[in-house]
Formats: C-alpha cells, structure tokens, sequence
C-alpha cells in the first residue's frame, strides 16, 4: 500500500491509472430525528445488498469490486469493546487502519506531534472465510486506533485528526488510513455487500448504532480492485468520474504554495491530493480540505460540483453571483457523478450538471430518509411515504440532522449564495474582456512559416480544415 511506489507500478506496460473509470452503487440511509439506532445500521447493511448488482467480481465469483459502510462513530459500542482504555467521558477519535505492521511507533509518533494522545489499539475482527480467495489473499491487517486531545474544541480536534492522518500517510508506506475522525468511521473492503455483515462482526452487534449511514458497492472498469480503493472513503461515496481531473490536480498543484490553513503548518498536509489515487479519492481529498478550512460541507460541494450557472439559465441572481464568484477559486469537478457526502454530523447528496447518474429518495412519515442509485432498496409501504423524489442534473439536497430538517435544492443554494454579498463582490471586482479584442491588426507572415508550423505539430488538415474555415467564416 505505499501510495508512491503502487503508482509508480501502475505506469508500467500497457496499464496507465489515469485511464480509471467506474460506475457504481451508492446510497444513504439516515434517521432525520438525528437518533441513534441499530436498525439504521441494518437497513443501510440490506440498502447495499440489493445494490450489489451494480458491482462486479472477477476470476474470482466470491471477490468484488469493493464495498463498504460510513457511520458515525458508536462511541457506547467502543467504549464496551475497550474497557479502560475509554473509561473516561473525553472526545475521543478513531482511525481505521489497513496494514502498518511493524510501524506502530511512527504512527503513534505521528499522533503525539499533533498535541494528542493514543488511547489504546484494537485488532478489528473479522471473519476471512466470509470473502473470496482473491480478497483473501490479499487482505490488510485491519487494526483501530483510539486518539484523544486535551481541551480541545471539536473543530479543532477534527482538523488535528485530518493533519495526524496525512502525518501518518507521509510517513509510513505501508498502510493506509480508511477514516480517522472523531465523527465517522467506516467499514470497507474488497468485498461484495452480502459479505460485510459477516466479515465484520461489529456491524451485527446490537449496541453498533448510527443516525445514518452512506453505503456503496463498487463496480470498476478499467482499475485493479483494491481495498483501499473501496467506498466510502473519508466523507464521500461516489457513481461516476471526473473527467476533469488531470487538468484539475495540476492546478491545486500549481496553488499549493500560496494555500494557508488556520493554525496549520502546511507542509504537514502537503500534497494535498497523494500521487496514485483514483478520481474519487482525489474529490475526497478536496472535498475533507475545504470542509477542514472552515466551510460547510453542501458549501464545500457546490464549489466542487456546481450546476451550470451560465446566463442562459434559468436561475437566481444570487445564487448565479455565488457560481461566479466561486469560480476563480476552484475548478469544477466535472464529470457524470451522483455524490452522497457528510461532515460528520448532517449528511447530502448531489449530481453533476450532467444528470447522467440516477439517485432517488425517499422521506417516510416516521422520519426515515432513504436514498439510493434506484428505488426499491427498502420495503416501504406507500401509505408511509411522506415525499420522494429524484436529483436533478446539477441539483443537491442536505439532511441536517440536528434541526430534524430535509433542505431541497432551491432553499439549500439560496441559503449559500445569501450568506455573504457574493453579486456586490462579483460586480465589484468583474473585469469584462468585451471590446478587447475588436480591433485586430494581423501579424506579418514570417518567411519560415511551414518550418515553424511543423515545429509546432501543425499539419495541412489543421490549416485547411480549421484554420481556413475559421478566418473566412469569422467562427
């Protein structure tokens, strides 16, 4: 698992990473009460199963393409499984592990230089014989560590454990770090989604609760499965690719040496986006960034995946005016893409300007919201449904768990786009380029013109085809 070496592995002969696509399975189950229950465990647990036919195996019919579960952290169940080691009532975090053998002490070190403590390690169970032999042959140590920070704000300790995961990713290369949070933890792995239940056995223990959970079955096309390249990963399950994604990590490379985080030394974090990764995990990356920088996550997500703004559409000013104004400051994430996202405490859901991903849901009269890339996940009576409904090309919806609240695309991006003067700071500092360009004196024809055309990779097709057409026509 060490990210520099597998990518470098990745380049040989015929197979090339930045060819990676996939098409999945993604869906959320959430009680909008905010309460904590098993059953929201279980029905995101049958959510997966009856997706499983939006993910794919191998040679091997008993390996998949990979599965997995994001939950909140059952801090009543962890504190049972470990005892003393989580007697006391502070905050704690939890990373979830594959691999790092023989590396405990730099991972620990890692924590420690981050103004927090290790609380105790725990050697996950699980039940191998539950899985193909592919995926078995393979599989990581899977191992939890328990992390603690003293008078601590819950911000601030969510942003130390974010600096104490890419802390432990730079400095030990063989293990990768599935969650480390002290909102979330997630259960994933080369698997298909009837064998999570029984891999992992803490999902089956009735003290294992969660106000929601973001579930996804993995179907690759052209990637190596792997189980670190699983779903969920740290805030986001992903249906789709970004098809911008090369010209979009040169450019947060480009930035990387003017970027500041509040109280954070950067070079801790830098890169921001590791080498080798798929499409997803780089959205991860950016997505967890801005969320740790101070954003809200729906306003994370609408800078990273915004809907087409341009002055032929139907829309507010305000929230054409945040687009805008949000556009000099990140690349859209393009690509057709159905996001299911939290921040730990609420959680949403959105689709690219594309449309071409499905994700349906569903809001029960007792408060069960459930979405999924179709319907039928769950059996729900139709006389229980209080609304449903289906994203929209460009649109979002935010279940915020704390006010017991649905918020629907249009009051989600007014809400954004008002919060701050975004049109008075777009037409403050809008320069148009009109008239710029009106008066166009042609150049001189320099007397080496072929030699320096085929310098350049310009052919007779390039001149006739386009070129020609072009300067006639005026288009």
């Amino acid at each position: 698992m060490n990210q520099q070496s597998k990518y470098e592995q990745q380049q040989q002969g015929l197979y090339k990473s930045e060819y990676e696509h996939d098409a999945c399975g993604v869906g959320m189950v959430a009680n909008l009460s905010g309460t904590a229950s098993h059953d929201i465990v279980v029905s995101g647990m049958t959510v997966l199963k009856r997706l499983m036919h939006r993910g794919a195996t191998g040679n091997d019919p008993e390996t998949g393409d990979g599965a997995g579960l994001l939950l909140r952290i059952p801090h009543a169940f962890f504190r049972k499984v470990l005892g003393a080691k989580l007697a006391s009532d502070a905050p704690f975090g939890v990373a979830m592990i594959f691999g790092g053998e023989g590396e405990e002490k730099a991972i620990e070190d890692s924590v420690r230089n981050n103004s927090c403590k290790v609380l105790g390690w725990r050697e996950v169970p699980t039940d191998p014989s539950a899985i193909g032999h592919d995926a078995r042959a393979v599989m990581p140590r899977i191992r939890q560590i328990f992390i603690t920070a003293k008078n601590s704000e819950e911000t601030d300790f969510e942003r130390r454990l974010y600096i104490v995961r890419r802390q432990i990713e730079k400095a030990v290369k063989n293990a990768y770090i599935c969650s480390c949070s002290s909102k979330t933890v997630v259960y994933k792995g080369l698997l298909l989604a009837p064998q999570i239940e029984k891999f992992y056995p803490d999902l089956s223990d009735p003290d294992f609760v969660s106000p929601f959970v973001i579930v996804h079955q993995r179907y690759s096309t052209n990637t190596f499965p792997s189980w670190e390249l699983a779903h969920p990963f740290r805030a986001i399950a992903h249906n789709g690719e970004i098809n911008a994604l090369k010209g979009n990590l040169n450019a947060i490379s480009a930035r990387e040496p003017s970027l500041k985080l509040p109280g954070v030394d950067m070079g801790k974090i830098l890169p921001l986006v590791p080498p080798g990764q798929s499409d997803s995990a780089s959205l991860d990356n950016m997505f967890e960034l801005l969320v740790a920088a101070g954003r809200d996550a729906p306003h994370a997500m609408m800078m990273l995946i915004p809907q087409a703004w341009g002055a032929k559409y139907h829309m507010g000013h305000d929230v054409r005016a945040f687009y805008e104004y949000h556009s000099a400051l990140m690349e859209p994430w393009d690509g057709p893409a159905a996001v299911a996202f939290t921040d730990g405490s609420s959680l949403g859901a959105a689709l690219d300007r594309n449309g071409l991903r499905p994700a349906r849901w569903t809001l029960t009269k007792d408060g069960l919201f459930v979405l999924a890339s179709e319907t039928g996940v769950l059996d729900i009576p139709p006389e229980h449904v209080e609304r449903h409904g289906r994203l929209k090309p460009g649109s979002m919806l935010w279940l915020d768990l704390a006010k017991h609240r649905l918020m629907e695309d249009a009051e989600l991006k007014t809400h954004y786009a008002r919060r701050r003067p975004y049109r008075r700071w777009v037409k403050e500092n809008h320069i148009p380029v009109t008239g710029l360009f009106t008066e166009i004196v042609p150049s001189k024809i320099p007397g080496d013109l072929q030699r320096e055309q085929s310098r350049f990779g310009w052919t007779l097709e390039d001149v006739e085809l386009l070129l020609r057409p072009m300067a006639e026509t005026g288009h």
